[in-house]
């Protein structure tokens, strides 16, 4: 991974890369920042910057033996902790060694722009949740003792730190406190109200915000092929995340799709016809239960979006130009007398759409409680 590669995150660079040209590498440091950030890229092109033997002012080389092994997440002198649980082939003690291959094959696969419900998914654990257990630190603890292999560092890349344990962090910090010589610890953070208090006064702060909007609708033109004006909209809606903009361009015809038919269906709960909301119901059984659910979840967001417009803060509604023209026009009718209502109604017939109800009953019945709500004054 080379620092031209990550989206963005200029000056985050320029900061990291002056550390090594002026010899000022802290051994522990903290990146911290929203998921999709970058953080993990951003780590990976540091530590391949610090070992390349042929960086220049701006990079590192990206050709030789060191950053080739880098870039396949091979150097013998990186080391990886995960969170990890146990799974179909790991029945019990996990740790993040029998997960590497794993590990390597995901993030070369999401091209470091990772989360931890995809890596997750990734490992089929179902409803588990990961976390970083101290046989991770003993196992680090050990590798590290060593001397470095092939470069002039061994660098340790902790991500998402705050799946440690209680009895995990307290094992690392004799060794954050007393580190090996040339040894750097990288800890990646999502939320640092996670970490133990002694975890974070231990590390230099690195805060790496969210992307910038225009950095991400230039990559999504140029990964996705995608239109300027397509480009932009699904930026808007991922507010600096990657991971999230890449998902709204491949869901750009779905967010239509749920922007048409809620505008459509509210229209006529305010017209309140009832042969047209018989119609519009029978017709919505076709869609399918998950695409029932999603609609009515995009509508819960119209509402919240209602909230912020009638208080007067438009510039923080993230969607496209022209949701948003329908969205503004939508808010004089969410007030406070029926704001509650309103949600309370979607959320139920989500709930009941769960629970295998019948659709064309639940919007119908919903569309009828709706245009009672709408029309109150």
């Amino acid at each position: 991974m080379q620092f031209k590669s990550i989206i963005g995150q200029e000056e985050t660079k320029k900061k990291l890369i002056l550390s090594v040209q002026e010899n000022r590498v802290p051994h522990a440091q903290l990146f911290l920042g929203p998921e999709g950030n970058g953080k993990l890229p951003l780590a990976l092109a540091y530590a391949q910057y610090i070992l390349c033997p042929h960086r220049t002012a701006t990079d590192s080389c990206g050709v030789c033996p060191s950053c080739q092994k880098i870039s396949k997440l091979s150097h013998p002198d990186l080391h990886f902790v995960v969170p990890t649980t146990t799974t179909k082939s790991v029945k019990s003690n996990p740790e993040s060694d029998l997960f590497m291959a794993e590990w390597r094959d995901y993030v070369l696969q999401k091209e470091g722009y990772v989360d931890t419900s995809s890596w997750y998914e990734f490992l089929e654990v179902e409803n588990k949740q990961g976390y970083i257990s101290v046989r991770d630190a003993a196992t680090l603890l050990r590798k590290l003792s060593f001397k470095a292999y092939e470069g002039e560092y061994k660098i340790a890349i902790i991500w998402m730190a705050e799946k440690m344990r209680v009895d995990t962090a307290n094992k690392l910090l004799k060794l954050l406190e007393e580190p090996p010589e040339k040894t750097l610890f990288i800890l990646i953070a999502e939320d640092q109200e996670e970490l133990l208090a002694t975890i974070r006064s231990r590390t230099s702060l690195v805060k790496i915000p969210r992307i910038d909007q225009n950095a991400l609708q230039t990559a999504l033109v140029q990964r996705f092929n995608c239109s300027p004006q397509e480009a932009n909209d699904a930026a808007i809606v991922a507010e600096g995340n990657w991971i999230k903009a890449c998902q709204n361009v491949k869901d750009a015809e779905d967010q239509k799709y749920y922007f048409r038919t809620f505008q459509q269906w509210m229209r006529l709960c305010f017209k309140a016809s009832v042969s047209e909301l018989i119609d519009f119901s029978n017709n919505i059984k076709s869609i399918g239960r998950e695409r029932q659910k999603q609609l009515l979840d995009y509508g819960l967001n119209i509402v919240r979006n209602s909230l912020l417009f009638n208080n007067n803060l438009a510039q923080l509604v993230m969607l496209p130009e022209e949701e948003k023209k329908f969205n503004a026009g939508f808010a004089p009718f969410v007030k406070p007398t029926n704001t509650i209502q309103i949600a309370d109604l979607l959320e139920e017939a989500s709930r009941q759409i769960e629970r295998n109800g019948y659709a064309p009953i639940i919007f119908l019945d919903t569309s009828f409680k709706m245009t009672k709500l709408l029309r109150m004054k």
